[in-house]
C-alpha cells in the first residue's frame, strides 16, 4: 500500500531531462532506445502494412473504391491529436503516456479512466492484430492452416486463433527478456516493412490500369440502404480508423529513450506521417490496379488487398511480398504488446491496479517489467478463445478496441482544451527550452482533435449489425462491452482503489513524492 500525503495536482514548471521529475517518480526502467527505436515503435503499433491490409477487404466491400477517401479524413482528425500528443511528449515523455497526461492534465479520477481504457484496449488490440496472421500466413503454405481446411468460419476462425496464440507467446517472451531485445526485432521489422511498404505501391502503380475516377463514383454501393452511400461510407471509415493510431507508444517507451523530450515528438510526426503517405500510396495503386473490381474476393478476408498483390505480381514476388507483411504483423503485436506493458507498469506503480505492488516491480538483471508481460499475453490469449466462435471476431474485436483507445485519447485532448482555455497550457519551459509546441495554433488544432474524437467515436460505436453481427448485444457490442469494461473497473476504483492510489515508496524519488488518493 502507498503511503498517503496531500494529494499534488499543480505540476512542476522545472525544465528538465525526461520529465519524470515532475511526478515524483526515479529512474527504474533501461534507458537505450534511440532515435529510429523510438520512431520504430510508434510506425509499428501503426504498421502500415498490417493496418493496409487487415481490413482492406471490409472497408472496400462495405463503400466500394471511394471508401478511400476516409483515409485523408482520418488522417487529418489524428494528426490533430498526434500534434496535442507532441506538446505533452515534449513535457511529460513518461510510461503510460496517456494515463500520466490525464492524470496531470485532469483529476486522478480522469487519469485512472484513461489508463483503463487504454489498458484493456491495447490488451484487445493485441489480440485482433494477431488474427492477421491468419490472412497472410496459409496464403504462404498450406500447412499454416492447422485446424481445418480453412473454408468454413469455424475453421478459419479456430485456426485464426491457434496462430494469434503461438504469436503472443512470441512477444511476451520478447519483452520479457530484455526492452534492448525488442527494440532491435522491433528496429530490423520496420526497417523491412517500410522497404516493403515503398516497393509494394512502386509496383502496383506500375500495374495501374485504371484513372483515378475510379474514386469518384459510389459504383451501387450503399444503395438502398437507410443512410445510402454516407452510411455505407461512415461504416467503412473503422478500416481506415483502425491504422492510424498508436503513435502514443514513442512517448509512452519514454522512460527508455534517450533525450526523451525531443526525440518522442519527432517520432510520433513521422510515424504518422510515414503511415499516411506510404500507406495511402498502396491503397490508391491497389485500386487501380486491380484486375476485376467487381471480383466479390475483394470484399471477402480470404481475398482482400492480398489478393491484389498476389494476381498483379509475379508468383515470387507476390510470396515475398506476404512475408513482409507477415514480419509487419509481428512487430506491431511485439509493440502493442510493449506499449501495454509500459501502460500497465504505469498505472502499477501508482497503485492503480489490483495487485500493484507485484505489476510495477522491475526485474533488477533485464531492467524491465516481466509480470506484465505475462498478464497480458495470457488475457490477450483469453479474449481469442472467447471469441473463437464469433463470426465477426474481426471487425468486433478492432472496432471495439478502436473505440476505447478513441474515449481514452479524448480524455487526454479534452482536459487539455480546458487548460488552454485558462491558460494553463502549453508550459512556458517548451518554448523557452525549444521543445515542440503549437504556439498560436493550438488552441484551434486542440478544438478540432476534441470534436473529431467525439465524432468518431459515436461513428464506430453506432449500433450496426454489418459490424457488429447479431443478436442484440452483438449489434449493440460497443455500447454492452465497453459499458461492461468500464463499468467494472470503476467498480474497483470506487470500493477500493482510490483509498490506495499513491505513487509506491519503491519507485518514488524521495518519500515527499508518494502521493495519495483522492478523486
Amino acid at each position: 500500500m502507498a503511503t498517503e500525503s496531500t494529494p499534488t495536482s499543480t505540476p512542476s514548471t522545472t525544465p528538465g531531462a525526461d520529465g519524470l521529475e515532475d511526478f515524483g517518480y526515479k529512474q527504474s526502467l533501461d534507458r537505450s532506445i534511440g532515435k529510429f527505436a523510438s520512431f520504430a515503435a510508434g510506425v509499428s503499433y501503426i504498421s502500415i502494412l498490417t493496418g493496409t491490409f487487415q481490413l482492406f477487404y471490409f472497408g472496400f466491400g462495405t463503400a466500394g473504391p471511394a471508401y478511400l477517401w476516409s483515409w485523408p479524413i482520418v488522417f487529418v482528425g489524428q494528426l490533430c491529436v498526434a500534434l496535442c500528443f507532441m506538446e505533452l511528449a515534449a513535457k511529460y515523455p513518461v510510461a503510460g503516456s496517456v494515463y500520466n497526461w490525464a492524470k496531470r492534465l485532469g483529476t486522478q479520477l480522469v487519469g485512472w479512466s484513461a489508463g483503463w481504457l487504454m489498458l484493456t484496449a491495447s490488451i484487445v488490440t493485441l489480440a485482433a492484430v494477431v488474427l492477421a496472421l491468419q490472412l497472410n500466413l496459409p496464403r504462404l503454405w498450406s500447412g499454416f492452416q492447422i485446424y481445418g481446411d480453412g473454408t468454413t468460419a469455424t475453421s478459419y476462425a479456430v485456426n485464426a486463433v491457434i496462430l494469434g496464440a503461438i504469436l503472443i507467446a512470441i512477444t511476451t517472451a520478447i519483452n520479457a527478456w530484455s526492452v534492448r531485445l525488442m527494440a532491435l526485432i522491433n528496429s530490423v521489422g520496420v526497417f523491412v516493412e517500410l522497404i516493403a511498404a515503398v516497393l509494394i505501391a512502386v509496383i502496383l502503380a506500375c500495374n495501374v490500369t485504371r484513372g483515378p475516377q475510379v474514386f469518384f463514383s459510389t459504383h451501387g454501393y450503399g444503395a438502398g440502404e437507410s443512410g445510402g452511400y454516407l452510411g455505407a461510407f461512415l461504416v467503412a471509415s473503422l478500416a481506415s480508423g483502425y491504422v492510424m493510431y498508436g503513435f502514443d507508444t514513442a512517448s509512452s517507451l519514454g522512460e527508455e529513450t534517450v533525450e526523451p523530450r525531443r526525440t518522442a515528438p519527432k517520432a510520433i510526426l513521422r510515424a504518422i506521417l510515414a503511415s499516411f503517405v506510404i500507406g495511402g500510396a498502396i491503397l490508391v495503386f491497389a485500386i487501380m490496379a486491380a484486375p476485376d473490381l467487381d471480383d466479390p474476393k475483394l470484399g471477402r478476408p480470404d481475398g482482400s488487398l492480398q489478393y491484389i498483390v498476389e494476381a498483379v505480381m509475379w508468383g515470387p514476388l507476390g510470396k515475398i511480398f506476404l512475408v513482409a507483411i507477415v514480419i509487419a504483423v509481428i512487430v506491431c503485436s511485439l509493440a502493442v504488446h510493449t506499449a501495454a506493458i509500459r501502460l500497465m507498469f504505469a498505472m502499477a506503480r501508482d497503485n492503480a491496479l489490483p495487485f500493484g505492488a507485484h505489476l510495477a516491480k522491475v526485474d533488477p538483471k533485464r531492467q524491465t517489467p516481466v509480470i506484465p508481460a505475462f498478464v497480458i499475453g495470457i488475457l490477450a490469449v483469453l479474449i481469442l478463445v472467447v471469441n473463437i466462435g464469433q463470426p465477426k471476431i474481426f471487425t468486433v474485436l478492432t472496432s471495439i478496441a478502436i473505440i476505447m483507445i478513441y474515449l481514452a485519447y479524448l480524455l487526454v485532448t479534452m482536459p487539455m482544451l480546458l487548460k488552454r482555455f485558462r491558460g494553463e497550457w502549453p508550459p512556458k519551459d517548451l518554448a523557452e527550452g525549444g521543445y515542440f509546441t503549437m504556439g498560436r495554433w493550438g488552441l484551434a488544432v486542440n478544438l478540432l482533435a476534441v470534436v473529431w474524437g467525439i465524432g468518431m467515436a459515436l461513428n464506430l460505436a453506432w449500433p450496426r449489425s454489418a459490424v457488429y453481427g447479431t443478436p442484440w448485444f452483438n449489434t449493440w457490442g460497443a455500447f454492452v462491452y465497453i459499458g461492461i469494461i468500464l463499468g467494472l473497473g470503476l467498480l474497483w476504483y470506487f470500493t477500493v482503489g482510490r483509498r490506495h492510489i499513491g505513487t509506491l515508496a519503491s519507485h518514488a524519488s524521495s518519500p515527499a513524492d508518494v502521493i495519495g488518493g483522492g478523486l
